[in-house]
């Protein structure tokens, strides 16, 4: 069987999330079981040293034509495929600037969803997978040149949809008749990622308890009575992490590689050394995120006075909203065990895993997080509002692997009492560093996801086939 798998970003090339790390461990663990293909946009800061140029063609998008660029990379069992096309490839970051969203987002990603159709075509693929509203038009182009091929979605943050006005369906070249209330209007707005729940002929989210949210008004951002429309093609199958990055035996940013809690202690020693906390036998606390409420920061923020009046310390790193990212400096300025670094650095996250005790995740919703994960890899504790994947990879039941703290309410008292919760159980050393290598040991792997991905993709294909006998 051949696959396409299709994201915005993938890991290493382009990254602003959890999405890239999805897009290039699952993959991975992919191409064990079928023929697998990836494509990804060539965003104008990517380089091209590496890269061979394998063809190229034209899309038309209405009147237009865009002349497409695909270049290849082949790594072991991975093909890359990246394209280059107008407007897609000429910004200097994915989505957005410091003025917010490029206003050419619909042309953008519509040129990169025909020019990956033609690539399915060309390839012969029997399953194109999509992720998120930056590929969801990918279905509904298939749909209409009657491909012979089977679309799965994976939505991994129902929150960020691809809203356009009404003017974007004559740019894209896409027909009126598909504006209606079981296509792509939404109040009155083109909503790509509806075109991918409505055409697609699978729908997965990231996590099974994100699956059952999103069909209620809390979780469902609008679409709960569309994706419970289409119930009968929705799943939820939880993300994993890739176990090659994330390995503190071998993990090149770290201060110092290990497999167990002595020498992970010498990471939080030389962390206090480049940074300006106190005493590393003092818990540490980390929260690697982005600045935004979603994650929960308000009410860190909220919490702070409060939290850093406790012997401990507290080093977030983060990039986002401007009034976060002030708030927290401010705080750092004022308290001596509390650390703030303004920005992302994927060295220096890496290297908070490794020293930290605990990790924060206060998070309003959660598709699904890796966070939680890599934490728990690197041996350390997470502390998680139990909502979609959190609840979902993080257990108090001793009988599960993944242990972590667990609070119901996300509310400054619930969090401070979880925080209370983790310092006492820091007291208790012996129960302390089981949990730690307990978690160490556990799977967190792509692995069974893959499988549960794999069985999707053969139950369409077959059933496609017996259509054809």
């Amino acid at each position: 069987m051949k696959v396409l798998f299709a994201s915005s970003e993938i890991f290493p090339y382009a990254k602003s999330g959890g999405l890239a790390d999805v897009a290039d461990a699952l993959p991975r663990a992919l191409s064990s079981y079928t023929e697998l293909y990836s494509v990804i946009p060539l965003y104008g800061f990517m380089s091209k040293k590496g890269l061979q140029l394998s063809q190229s063609f034209e899309v038309s998008l209405g009147e237009e034509k865009y002349k497409i660029n695909l270049y290849t990379k082949f790594q072991n069992t991975l093909n890359l495929f990246f394209l280059e096309a107008p407007l897609l490839s000429e910004t200097k970051t994915l989505y957005c600037d410091k003025d917010g969203d490029y206003a050419d987002n619909d042309l953008r990603f519509a040129i990169f969803c025909k020019g990956v159709v033609a690539l399915a075509e060309r390839l012969h693929v029997e399953v194109l997978h999509l992720n998120d509203w930056h590929t969801s038009l990918c279905a509904l182009f298939a749909k209409e040149q009657k491909l012979v091929l089977k679309t799965v979605l994976t939505i991994h943050n129902l929150a960020y949809q691809g809203l356009f006005e009404r003017e974007t369906l004559k740019k894209i070249g896409i027909d009126e008749k598909y504006f209606t209330m079981d296509g792509l209007e939404f109040y009155g707005k083109v909503n790509f990622l509806k075109a991918g729940i409505a055409y697609s002929d699978a729908v997965t989210t990231v996590s099974p308890s994100y699956a059952k949210e999103i069909l209620t008004s809390e979780f469902g951002c609008g679409l709960e009575g569309f994706l419970t429309h289409h119930k009968a093609k929705l799943s939820g199958i939880l993300n994993g992490i890739n176990e090659v990055v994330f390995d503190p035996r071998s993990d090149k940013a770290l201060f110092a590689s290990y497999e167990n809690i002595e020498r992970k202690y010498q990471n939080k020693v030389a962390l206090h050394k480049t940074s300006k906390l106190k005493d590393p036998r003092r818990p540490l606390f980390v929260m690697i995120t982005r600045l935004v409420e979603q994650k929960g920061i308000d009410l860190v923020l909220e919490s702070m006075e409060t939290l850093l009046q406790n012997k401990l310390n507290l080093f977030i790193i983060g990039e986002g909203e401007a009034r976060f990212a002030e708030q927290l400096q401010t705080l750092s300025l004022k308290h001596e065990n509390f650390e703030f670094f303004n920005g992302y650095d994927e060295v220096l996250s890496h290297q908070l895993y490794a020293a930290a005790d605990f990790l924060l995740m206060p998070s309003r919703f959660e598709p699904c997080g890796l966070n939680q994960m890599i934490a728990m890899r690197y041996g350390t504790i997470p502390i998680v509002h139990a909502t979609g994947g959190l609840k979902d990879s993080v257990h108090e039941d001793k009988s599960k692997c993944g242990q972590g703290i667990l609070f119901k309410k996300q509310s400054k008292q619930a969090l401070l009492l979880a925080i209370k919760r983790a310092l006492t159980f820091k007291k208790e050393k012996k129960q302390f560093e089981s949990m730690v290598s307990f978690n160490m040991q556990c799977d967190f792997s792509f692995e069974q996801s893959a499988l549960a991905y794999l069985k999707i993709y053969e139950s369409l294909v077959s059933v496609h086939a017996a259509l054809l006998l």
